[in-house]
């Protein structure tokens, strides 16, 4: 062990236990023999359970979401990047259960927490989820635990939340001698097959140098590579990065696409396989209709709020998240041209739209632009608008009372396909019948380069994103 932990003194609490809470939980780790616990059974939380539980540690999942907690309990999966058997394997041998509530917390030695981070109606850091979570760890705590903020969020979290909370919930304990918190943000990439838990590198940063050791530690067991920071707003802010870099980049093709379509014969499309022949000094990203998922919308936003806390303005990246935020406006708009192009009024049009997750070969919709170009297209008058994703059985989107409306799923069939006015793919699933969809659909909004083999013949209905 390094000597600068042998060398610090103990706490009362480690006095009475008669031994160092970091060593003790050092030797669990090792061993084994620690207890995790994984708050948040999302996304990203259950996969990383189901790593623990897989490495042979007693993993405890928590969730408010009753119906969450059951299917688990019962050996079902829910998540499409896990395997149904490896879930059911994992619980039936007794290594991952679920609680609904902390009333096992107290036996937990390692939290993750895995919550979502919102922003407000304001664009502002919403950090509920995350406080509430450390308060009711917090009620259970004692030394010896290790508390690793999961989150995305913004620079300076794990301190002025998480700590804060656990040392106002239990005062009698001093983080780092007798409890431990640091903060590794999730690197999940939903429906992608090679990247998962277990090998993509991750990012940790501890509120002491304690803290980062047990953080690296423990995330090491499940993890092939950690890379640890000096702190926790290293790591919040390197986070941020991360998705602001996809923001900006996307941004930048997607105002690019914009150009391409007022100008001849030029298309986005064409300009980045050409670019990206280059085999140094350029990464290819694509135009699409907005950004969705759980990170990149928001991110921009709480990177701005922190700028604004220091007297800051973070002016290049506010531009780009108001071009990527602008891009479902952009796709409305291409839809009503199309519509315009036949013999049909705006209130009796038919817009069928092909994907409403935010990404290819995912159910996730978060942030989907796809609800966005359907609110759009309902506030200018739309008659019928139907959806069609392999992935989302049912959908819906904020009407403007702020109820949620119920858009009418329908198969993706020839006859459905000539019932519409125009089609609009908006995510590029592979289970999309590039051919059949180009055959059948009287006009085509393509968004996402989706039908680029189809024939020839059937370009001239089609309107692609990028190209004039």
């Amino acid at each position: 062990m390094n000597q600068k932990f042998q060398t610090q003194s103990e706490s009362p609490s480690s006095i009475m236990d008669g031994a160092d809470p970091f060593q003790k939980l050092q030797q669990k780790i090792q061993q084994q023999t620690a207890t995790i616990g994984v708050v948040g059974l999302g996304y990203v939380g259950l996969p990383l359970a189901v790593e623990y539980a897989k490495a042979g540690f007693e993993t405890r999942g928590i969730d408010l979401d009753s119906e969450r907690v059951r299917r688990l309990d019962q050996g079902e999966n829910y998540n499409d990047d896990l395997d149904d058997e490896t879930v059911e394997r994992v619980v039936g041998e007794g290594f991952l259960s679920a609680d609904e509530g902390f009333g096992h917390a107290g036996n937990v030695d390692v939290f993750f927490i895995c919550v979502p981070t919102p922003v407000t109606e304001h664009n502002e850091p919403d950090t509920s989820y995350i406080e509430s979570a450390t308060r009711s760890i917090g009620e259970h705590l004692r030394p010896g635990q290790l508390v690793v903020l999961k989150s995305t969020t913004y620079p300076g979290t794990t301190e002025e939340v998480v700590q804060d909370v656990l040392g106002k919930t239990q005062e009698g304990l001093q983080v780092g001698h007798d409890y431990f918190v640091a903060f590794s943000p999730e690197r999940i990439d939903p429906g992608n097959e090679e990247y998962t838990t277990a090998n993509t590198p991750v990012v940790a940063g501890g509120v002491t140098s304690r803290c980062t050791t047990l953080a690296e530690q423990a995330i090491g067991q499940v993890v092939q590579e950690v890379h640890t920071v000096s702190n926790p707003k290293v790591a919040e802010m390197e986070k941020l990065l991360e998705n602001i870099y996809r923001s900006v980049n996307i941004a930048l093709v997607n105002e690019l696409a914009q150009l391409s379509e007022r100008m001849d014969d030029v298309s986005i499309w064409e300009v980045i396989e050409a670019a990206s022949t280059k085999p140094f000094g350029f990464d290819p990203f694509y135009p699409g209709p907005g950004l969705g998922g759980h990170c990149i919308p928001v991110d921009p936003h709480y990177l701005s709020w922190t700028a604004q806390r220091h007297d800051f303005e973070t002016s290049f990246i506010t531009l780009s998240a108001r071009v990527n935020e602008d891009m479902p406006f952009h796709v409305c708009q291409s839809v009503t041209e199309a519509i315009a192009q036949q013999p049909v009024a705006l209130s009796d049009a038919t817009v069928l739209i092909l994907g409403v997750a935010f990404k290819a070969n995912v159910d996730d919709t978060r942030h989907s632009p796809a609800g966005t170009i359907i609110r759009l297209l309902q506030e200018k008058g739309v008659g019928t608008i139907r959806y069609h994703d392999p992935h989302v059985e049912s959908y819906s989107v904020p009407g403007s009372n702020g109820e949620a409306i119920d858009v009418p799923s329908v198969a993706l069939t020839p006859e459905a396909l000539h019932g519409c006015d125009v089609a609009v793919i908006t995510t590029g699933h592979d289970a999309f019948d590039a051919e059949m969809i180009a055959e059948h659909a009287p006009q085509i909004v393509d968004t996402r380069n989706a039908l680029a083999d189809v024939e020839e013949r059937h370009r001239e209905k089609i309107q692609l994103l990028g190209h004039e």
